[in-house]
């Protein structure tokens, strides 16, 4: 373990990524390797499968699990703000050893830490990993004091072995952006065979077996499933799967796609009105992240000290501070909401530099 020195004054504690000491990819220098005085421990990542608590608008203080492998899902989504897919399959295996996941939240859990929930979540498909059920359940079994989240892009509920795996949890947040097939296929990409009205089947026969809460995500896109013809559909399938909240979304900054458009508020306004029959909210609307009691400024300025130096993409940053790419998100999210940072496009991917 080394520290970084990213300014003047401020280290970071964590493992060096190999790129590091490279100064045609680094973003920091290499300073010292004594840990005395190292303002950041929290980014000594003790844990591989866990991240956080991370500050969450949805579900307040909230540890992470990622049970796949980086960018493993079975939809390549054009506004997915970890990028591209890289391993597009609806293949179900132990990509990430349950054994392992199990022994990192018994040394977590056992301190006793304050959440508000644990999660499911990460940079790919969480039901991808085919032990899933077997988490939720130890973690039911053993710390039945915390409440568990799962976040899904649904691809796999017409399955009804997975959706048994589930029904242990106390919160499920599947998404669904679109009824029609075309438009679908146009924003979640998926592996071939998955179709949006086995999806929405899926999410009926679920709601009539799982008896915790559903809060349904739909992300809206300028253009592509915010017409009155869609929102029509999006109306009729709603009230078939029931569920207890809907969330409408749109993209904080630029998604893996560089035509893709987000919705404005008043768009989302809009869809929220046509919908005044069913329990509906904006994302918007929820508390900022950095109102949330784990938002941690120390990371916020982290981020900034780092790219003040150089631009980065949030994979540098990921590698740099040692902090999972989940994680990050969230804060570079905050920042762009506050206007101290901002996005550009290059061809190796999106970067992130200080708002002059």
């Amino acid at each position: 373990m080394v520290c970084l020195q990213v300014s003047s004054g401020i280290k970071l504690s964590g493992a060096v990524p190999s790129h590091v000491q490279s100064p045609q990819t680094t973003c920091t220098r290499l300073a010292s390797a004594d840990l005395s005085g190292c303002l950041f421990p929290y980014f000594n990542m003790k844990y591989k499968h866990l991240f956080g608590p991370v500050p969450s608008r949805r579900l307040g203080l909230s540890l992470g699990i990622d049970p796949i492998l980086y960018k493993t899902c079975s939809f390549d989504c054009v506004y997915c703000e970890c990028g591209a897919t890289t391993r597009l399959t609806d293949t179900r295996k132990e990509y990430i050893s349950v054994a392992e996941i199990i022994s990192e939240l018994d040394s977590f859990l056992s301190t006793g830490p304050t959440l508000d929930y644990i999660t499911f979540s990460g940079s790919g498909e969480p039901t991808l990993n085919i032990g899933i059920g077997k988490i939720i359940s130890f973690l039911k079994q053993k710390y039945p004091q915390y409440k568990i989240a799962v976040l899904t892009n649904s691809s796999l509920f017409f399955y009804p072995e997975i959706r048994k795996e589930l029904l242990l949890a106390d919160v499920i947040i599947p998404s669904l952006d679109a009824v029609s097939n075309n438009i679908f296929q146009k924003i979640n990409r998926p592996v071939k065979g998955i179709r949006p009205v086995d999806i929405i089947q899926g999410l009926i026969n679920f709601r009539k077996e799982f008896p915790g809460k559903i809060w349904l995500e739909i992300f809206i896109l300028h253009g592509i499933n915010d017409t009155d013809e869609e929102i029509d559909k999006f109306h009729i399938v709603l009230k078939k799967i029931k569920p207890d909240l809907i969330q409408l979304n749109s993209l904080d900054r630029p998604g893996t796609e560089n035509w893709v458009i987000p919705a404005d508020e008043e768009t989302l306004v809009k869809i929220k009105k046509r919908f005044k029959d069913l329990p509906v909210v904006m994302i918007s609307n929820y508390q900022k992240r950095e109102k949330v009691k784990s938002y941690n400024l120390k990371i916020e300025d982290a981020i900034i000290a780092t790219i003040s130096r150089r631009p980065c993409t949030a994979d540098d940053l990921s590698e740099i501070l040692d902090i999972h790419l989940a994680e990050l998100n969230k804060y570079l999210d905050a920042l762009q909401e506050k206007g101290m940072i901002k996005a550009v496009k290059k061809p190796r991917g999106l970067f992130f530099r200080v708002k002059e």
